[in-house]
């Protein structure tokens, strides 16, 4: 189901609501989802239906065609309770955005039957490309490809064999090999595994080239005038993919000061962790930094949705503040959770830096 064009969810709600109730749901969901190492079935459901899928993607495709920053709060609000469900639906949405750079052929078969198009996209270009006629052919293997779950369309990038220029080629997923070789401690359920692609010709109109991926110049800008096509591909992608850990700490932050609420002290005669001065020391230390995070990402924010309309054209000092920003926000997601990990005297096995499928410090933990 489309997402409504008034900035409203599918469903009626405002984004904000509709992600933290949202949340809720996905954290009771996400030790299932890590066991089962994919985004459940009733979770992906949900945020179909919302039209999540198309928030960013052009109003012509049928999506909403919001803005980043829309996008990304929902996704930081979603990552409080799974970041790996988060992390998975984000770049599902984004990529769906991504398609629109195509051509109109392509968008004539990404869109079609009022659905968005469900693509992972590895980015590293792996895999080549032979020019034939009427197309390329591709051969290769890509890793990672998270949401591939879910997916009917699989991205590759691919180098042409007489250029070494990368290029974007979209298949099918029936005419891509999966291989289940995502077998992690932590992000599971991202599902995150590597397709392959052998001897198989796609037809030129659904390949585009990745310089014009990246930023400028795509056909899909020609086809969605005013829409967000424009920006800057690896600044955005940058601010999506660190997101997840930033709301992974708030979500944290939630549960640690929960969980301090009703721990008792050990050996202390009954008194409760909450009162001991070292546990405030350990909360403030956690908040600030978890503040700072969310200081910086908001900052990125602002840069993002400044510098991207500007494209290809966009100030190049800007856009690697902007990715210095981000890399920031989960250096700094990363120690809020360590140090909420330490004082809470436990670190829950599926923990793993920088941040886990499922809350470094969640509700089962309190027990232990």
């Amino acid at each position: 189901m489309m997402a409504t064009a008034n900035g409203l969810t599918a469903t009626g709600e405002t984004w904000s609501d509709w992600a933290d109730a949202f949340a809720v749901r996905l954290m009771e969901r996400a030790q299932e989802a890590e066991k089962q190492r994919t985004v459940l079935p009733e979770s992906f459901d949900e945020a179909e239906k919302a039209g999540f899928f198309g928030m960013i993607a052009p109003v012509g495709t049928g999506g909403q065609g919001l803005g980043f920053g829309t996008f990304v709060d929902v996704v930081r609000r979603m990552a409080q309770g799974c970041p790996s469900s988060a992390w998975s639906l984000s770049f599902l949405s984004l990529h769906a955005w991504m398609l629109a750079k195509f051509g109109a052929e392509a968008q004539a078969e990404f869109y079609k039957d009022g659905k968005m198009p469900l693509c992972p996209a590895p980015l590293a270009p792996t895999g080549f490309a032979e020019k034939v006629e009427g197309g390329y052919r591709v051969n290769g293997r890509w890793e990672w490809a998270t949401g591939v779950n879910h997916s009917d369309w699989v991205l590759v990038n691919a180098l042409e064999k007489d250029t070494m220029i990368p290029r974007f080629c979209a298949f099918r997923i029936g005419e891509v090999e999966v291989e289940d070789v995502w077998h992690v401690s932590g992000m599971a359920a991202t599902g995150s595994h590597a397709v392959r692609v052998t001897d198989k010709v796609v037809p030129e109109y659904l390949t585009l080239p990745a310089m014009q991926m990246a930023a400028g110049a795509s056909p899909g800008e020609a086809l969605h005038p005013n829409s967000t096509l424009a920006f800057p591909l690896r600044a955005g992608l940058a601010l999506v993919a660190a997101t997840p850990a930033l709301g992974a700490a708030e979500g944290a932050l939630n549960a640690f000061l929960e969980r301090m609420r009703a721990k008792t002290q050990a050996f202390s005669g009954g008194a409760k962790q909450a009162d001991m001065p070292s546990t405030h020391l350990r909360i403030g230390e956690a908040m600030a930094t978890v503040r700072m995070a969310r200081l910086v990402w908001d900052d990125a924010v602002r840069a993002l949705e400044a510098e991207g309309p500007n494209g290809a054209a966009a100030d190049i000092e800007a856009l690697v503040r902007l990715r210095i920003a981000a890399a920031n926000v989960v250096k700094l997601s990363t120690q809020a959770v360590d140090i909420m990990a330490n004082a809470a005297g436990r670190v829950h096995p599926s923990f793993s830096p920088p941040f886990s499928g499922i809350c470094a410090i969640c509700k089962p933990c309190a027990a232990m």
